[in-house]
């Protein structure tokens, strides 16, 4: 019996809504992550992007455990000496909340043009609305 690799042109891709109201977000990010990739299908091979792609709507209702909200820093540079910036994730969910779930399903996907291919199968979506009714895309339960 020989082993069963995807090819590119034979993938069945599916659409999925996420409601990320209330859910806690790094086991959000691992479903999103999984379903991204094709985990969960018999059809699934390492090298070929597999997924399907994730709508996720009310992204700033997310929820964390602890003291996150205030302890969990997110940091970028501006590429000048001293240009480190620094931002809470309480702040970050109120300036760029659909940011703080793609950044953590990115840490959760491969480092190189598979894992860049992946993330852009996401959608996500601050509020309760999104662009996507054309695609009849199915509710997924987390």
């Amino acid at each position: 019996m020989k082993t069963y690799s995807a090819k590119p042109g034979e993938i069945q891709r599916d659409w999925l809504v996420v409601d990320a109201e209330g859910k806690t977000l790094g086991r959000l990010a691992t479903v999103i992550a999984d379903r991204l990739r094709g985990k969960g299908k018999p059809t699934f091979t390492p090298h070929v992007d597999t997924g399907d792609f994730v709508v996720v709507v009310n992204a700033e209702k997310i929820q964390v455990t602890g003291k996150k909200l205030d302890e969990k820093m997110y940091y970028r540079h501006s590429g000048y000496p001293g240009g480190l910036r620094q931002r809470s994730l309480r702040d970050q969910l109120e300036k760029q909340p659909t940011e703080v779930l793609r950044k953590a399903v990115k840490g959760m996907l491969p480092r190189n043009k598979l894992g860049r291919a992946q993330l852009t199968k996401l959608k996500i979506y601050a509020g309760p609305e999104h662009p996507h009714e054309a695609q009849a895309p199915t509710p997924l339960e987390v």
